[in-house]
């Protein structure tokens, strides 16, 4: 799934009560090249909420369902890597993401999408308030 199909989507809860409030990112962690939180606001103030990616249960077309309602405290801070500028280690400059696909069920990322063509994950190296930083290779 790409990351552009999840944002937007309503997160329901276990009990399916209703919407807690709608995607609006998802947070990577570089070193394991894979989605470590589901983002998302909704709520009576509008306030942005954070959840493990274990936590979540089920991606489709319409919906992620999550096993928990409760967010959790201890999110990594957040760089959305849509529309992030990319760089290499030596600072070449490699044009900007569009889009990521991964695995919903592991969470894996399986490529980036960027200005320029298709970047394996594998590469990756950091990501920061100015740029995701890959490896030149």
């Amino acid at each position: 799934m790409l990351f552009t199909e999840v944002r937007g989507l309503p997160v329901v809860p276990p009990d399916g009560a209703g919407p807690l409030g709608a995607v609006t990112s998802l947070t990577v962690d570089v070193a394991s090249g894979s989605v470590s939180h589901l983002r998302w606001r909704g709520g009576r103030f509008g306030r942005e909420s954070a959840l493990a990616w274990d936590a979540v249960r089920s991606v489709g077309p319409g919906a992620v369902r999550v096993g928990s309602a409760a967010a959790g405290d201890s999110a990594p801070p957040h760089h959305d890597l849509l529309g992030r500028r990319i760089l290499t280690d030596t600072g070449t400059g490699l044009g900007t993401v569009l889009d990521v696909a991964f695995d919903t069920r592991t969470a894996r990322l399986l490529a980036l999408f960027t200005t320029r063509g298709e970047l394996p994950p594998d590469r990756l190296l950091g990501l920061g308030d100015y740029a995701l930083v890959v490896w030149a290779g």
